[in-house]
């Protein structure tokens, strides 16, 4: 994105993304980087935390590479005290961390529906409470959390699809709680993209769900990226308390 659009208040800030080693948060991560951003690579995998990190620094930004359970509160205020020691602030927090246990509801074991609400819906609340406290002293912040379309329920997905439209609930419960301290909070609900946890979708089953795709595409990460570093910017002054669809104009699943 360049030309017209203007991003250059990106430039310095510090960014915290979690799941950022791989997929979608990684190309958040390489977005923010390419414009001139710090950023935090948080991943359960420190290998893969330290390898994305190390190769993000090529942009030619400082990265701080933490492994981190973000459904840990220790490890998640462990995370964001290095942030602080090394750069002093959190400017930019995308809550991206996921997974999904798929499987009929009647059969769903209870720990694989309590598993993906931690991982998914309660990191959120675990780094959203920590970063909006220390945005808030500074009166300046920005919290993006990434949903899905699987929120407005998809067959299979019953633990995934309600920690998703949980993200949706606790991010416009933030950004009425969170705009009198000048802190932003809204959500991008992607569609189909292309990831390694879509590469293992069944070939049937993703030419079905790319048949009521009205771009006839699968979405990129970078697509989903290109929605986060918008909101981020000054270009999103006035925009909280939204769920941005990057979708294809897919209707559902």
């Amino acid at each position: 994105m360049t030309g017209k659009y203007d991003f250059s208040d990106i430039k310095g800030q510090v960014v915290v993304i979690t799941g950022s080693g791989q997929g979608i948060g990684r190309a958040i991560a390489e977005k923010f980087a390419a414009h001139g951003a710090n950023i935090v690579i948080s991943d359960v995998n420190p290998e893969t935390a330290n390898k994305t990190a190390q190769e993000i620094a090529a942009y030619g930004v400082e990265t701080l590479a933490i492994a981190c359970d973000v459904s840990n509160k220790e490890q998640v205020d462990e995370m964001f005290a290095k942030t602080l020691e090394k750069w002093g602030k959190v400017d930019v927090l995308v809550n991206n961390a996921g997974i999904t246990i798929d499987g009929l509801f009647i059969r769903m074991k209870e720990e694989h529906w309590l598993k993906v609400l931690s991982v998914n819906l309660f990191s959120a609340f675990l780094c959203s409470q920590a970063a909006s406290n220390i945005m808030r002293k500074v009166r300046k912040g920005c919290i993006i959390s990434i949903s899905s379309i699987a929120a407005r329920g998809n067959p299979g997905q019953a633990n995934y699809s309600a920690s998703k439209a949980g993200v949706i609930g606790l991010s416009n419960t933030l950004a009425r709680e969170l705009a009198p301290l000048g802190i932003r909070s809204n959500c991008i609900a992607p569609g189909f993209i292309r990831t390694p946890m879509t590469d293992k979708i069944p070939d049937k089953h993703k030419e079905r769900i790319l048949s009521g795709i009205p771009l006839a595409r699968p979405g990129e990460p970078e697509d989903v990226a290109n929605a986060a570093l918008f909101l981020a910017s000054g270009l999103a002054s006035y925009i909280t308390g939204h769920v941005l669809d990057v979708n294809g104009g897919i209707s559902g699943l």
